[in-house]
């Protein structure tokens, strides 16, 4: 195992792999540690630039309750079976994201946008987990407009589904918690792109670092250059430093006592 002429403290192993210890990596951070920082500011201001002029992006939600009204038959009513209605729940989550909803919606409201931009693009539909109820949320740049469309879509829905089941047992839908004005946008979330452009910066640093570190062919101490040539070291030439004006003035008043 030696050290490849050019490569600093990257050894070479076996099979023309490299191993770096945890100790070389930690001196490589700290030699290139203003190569890092000056990656992850650039990435960090970079991130949060674009963030600053992206349109911000409202969300307002409903809560749809699914039932089944009792008929005449209750052995035959889903009502009293609790996991009967999870599962038709889950069913009328996929009918509000449907095109006839969106369609109905459009026309209601004369909005610009097609069903498929509409489903696709502004809303999302769930199912709260173990429950009857669905949570519609519409997203728009616009809170006011974003509220009126997500309240628009609880009625219709209530409305489709309550002219096509008509009959005995039939099953509700019942907007059970309208929309509010939302206050904060929900998109871009500043505090997530800070985080992450924060980490991906501090990532590309080090691997920027490890990379200078790769293309120096100089040696650092008199380890390296015992490992790299397999001689051992006799003597090292100490480093001087240029002493300034000030210096050599206040060493020279020094010996003259």
């Amino acid at each position: 195992m030696g050290i490849k002429p050019g490569q600093g403290t990257f050894i070479e192993g076996t099979e023309g792999e490299f191993l770096l210890s945890l100790k070389d990596l930690l001196q490589i951070i700290r030699r290139q540690r203003w190569a890092i920082l000056l990656v992850a500011l650039v990435c960090v201001g970079a991130t949060m630039g674009l963030s600053m002029v992206q349109t911000p992006t409202y969300e307002a939600s409903i809560k749809i309750l699914i039932g089944q009204e009792q008929g005449s038959n209750p052995s035959a009513n889903l009502g009293g079976d609790v996991q009967g209605l999870q599962q038709l729940t889950q069913t009328m989550a996929e009918a509000v994201n449907a095109r006839p909803v969106a369609e109905a919606v459009i026309r209601q409201l004369n909005l610009q946008v097609s069903s498929e931009d509409f489903l696709e693009s502004y809303l999302s539909v769930k199912q709260v987990k173990n429950t009857q109820l669905i949570q519609v949320s519409y997203r728009d740049a616009d809170p006011q407009t974003a509220r009126q469309i997500a309240n628009t879509i609880g009625d219709v829905f209530s409305q489709q589904v309550s002219e096509a089941s008509a009959s005995a047992n039939a099953v509700t839908a019942t907007v059970w918690e309208r929309a509010d004005v939302p206050n904060t946008p929900v998109s871009p979330n500043l505090i997530l792109n800070f985080g992450l452009a924060l980490v991906i910066g501090l990532m590309l640093g080090v691997g920027l670092a490890l990379l200078l570190e790769y293309l120096d062919d100089s040696w650092r101490s008199a380890e390296e250059a015992e490992q790299f040539t397999g001689v051992p070291t006799f003597g090292v030439i100490p480093r001087f430093e240029k002493l300034t004006a000030k210096a050599k003035k206040d060493k020279q008043k020094g010996r003259s006592y």
